[in-house]
């Protein structure tokens, strides 16, 4: 099959081992422009916004962009950040329809996560991992949304700036975070980031999070990717926890890359996992 998987940056992967794989890349964007590919200094980026006063925002790949990723591809899939977050699935789906539209015969298909980092990684290991068994694009496309429904991610914010600034959250909930220790723990509804608790230090807030894995049928072999913005110990605390609980839990520790550098900052935490059925995400096609 020749094939391409394609994803914007969102998902935190920049590079890998597979020519048939290739990321389309996000920016941030303050006093300067951050592409977010392998070669930025992201601990720069971190320091640069954590002092910034002004507006700041981020911007998505845009049709020509996805377009060029394609190549000359038969088959091509994609994945975006939730479409409730950014027009990157827009762009990407416009890029798609374009390709057939150009290329009758060549099919391509674009996957809304619904969610961004680590969920959205989980969606390209599994395209990979059905191509390799020689499976149809169809079969392909069919069994990655039947996985995608069994997929959840869930966050663990030490602060809320960036997500306030750009109206991902309101500034009323934004000032909790960094109060007297206290975190915002949450998960993503329909594409949207939902607070659900409000745990003081670290302790509670891992003990919230183990406690909202189960919540959302969590079960021991499951796979637990964890990304973070420089807070490898909470990361690696939330993985101990864990594997107390569920010892065969097949766990992915990972950095986030600029875009969810962005909206995790500092100290934050992004994990995506398998679970139960996941009502938030209930598709069939998106």
């Amino acid at each position: 099959m020749n094939y391409k998987i394609v994803s914007d940056s969102s998902s935190n992967i920049l590079t890998l081992n597979d020519p048939n794989f290739e990321s389309v890349p996000m920016k941030v964007i303050a006093e300067k422009e951050y592409v977010d590919t392998a070669g930025l200094n992201l601990y720069g980026m971190v320091e640069d916004l954590k002092n910034h006063k002004g507006k700041s925002g981020s911007s998505c790949p845009n049709v020509a962009e996805w377009l060029d990723a394609f190549g000359d591809a038969d088959y091509v899939f994609g994945t975006t950040i939730s479409k409730n977050l950014s027009g990157s699935y827009n762009s990407a789906k416009q890029a798609a329809d374009q390709y057939m539209e150009k290329h009758p015969g060549k099919k391509a298909f674009i996957f809304d996560s619904l969610a961004a980092g680590p969920q959205q990684a989980m969606v390209i290991d599994k395209i990979r991992e059905l191509v390799a068994k020689g499976l149809d694009f169809e079969t392909i496309k069919e069994k990655v949304l039947d996985y995608h429904n069994h997929t959840h991610i869930l966050f663990c914010l030490e602060s809320l700036t960036n997500l306030a600034r750009n109206g991902r959250i309101s500034p009323a909930v934004a000032k909790i975070a960094g109060v007297l220790g206290i975190r915002v723990v949450g998960d993503v509804k329909g594409g949207l980031i939902t607070p659900v608790q409000k745990p003081r230090g670290a302790k509670k807030a891992t003990a919230a999070l183990v406690e909202m894995l189960k919540e959302r049928g969590f079960y021991d072999g499951a796979l637990l990717r964890v990304a973070h913005c420089f807070g490898e110990e909470p990361a690696l605390a939330l993985r101990d926890a864990v594997l107390a609980e569920f010892p065969n839990t097949r766990f992915v520790l990972e950095k986030t890359t600029a875009l969810c550098s962005f909206y995790a900052e500092a100290g934050g935490l992004m994990i995506g996992f398998e679970g139960g059925y996941n009502t938030n995400n209930n598709n069939k096609e998106f």
